[in-house]
């Protein structure tokens, strides 16, 4: 199986604030000082969540589930040490719905966990990472 490529450029316009553009020619901002955006190490939490949010959404969308909203609650743990990495995060599922049945939300938090969110496999290498989900009427 061939690999595929991606990529993203990262310029510096001032201070410690920095524009990525990615290969899809979207543009990310972040901001080393958290005044202007996002730090990159906030982004990571984000790319968690998102990547096991499009899997939770997609798997619940093909099993007829009638949702409404889908939110994840990320939250992480660094190293007190330089470099502070992440030693845990734990990602909490928020789903909103009609009758939604919550065998096929625990699967999809589990799947999305073991098998199909690419950042998240990449992170358990060296992060703690945990899941849970809530389910609340539409």
């Amino acid at each position: 199986m061939a690999a595929t490529a991606m990529q993203a450029n990262v310029e510096w316009r001032q201070n410690m604030e920095f524009v990525a553009t990615v290969g899809s020619g979207h543009e990310v901002s972040m901001d080393g000082s958290k005044q202007t955006a996002a730090s990159p190490m906030e982004l990571v939490l984000a790319a968690a969540g998102g990547c096991s949010s499009v899997d939770v959404v997609s798997i619940l969308e093909k099993t007829r589930q009638q949702v409404t909203g889908v939110r994840c609650e990320v939250s992480g743990e660094r190293a007190d040490a330089t470099p502070a990495v992440f030693t845990k995060i734990h990602l909490h599922f928020i789903v909103t719905g009609t009758d939604v049945n919550p065998t096929h939300v625990e699967r999809a938090v589990k799947l999305s966990a073991d098998k199909y969110c690419s950042v998240a496999k990449m992170l358990e290498a060296s992060v703690e990472l945990t899941h849970d989900f809530r389910i609340e009427p539409a």
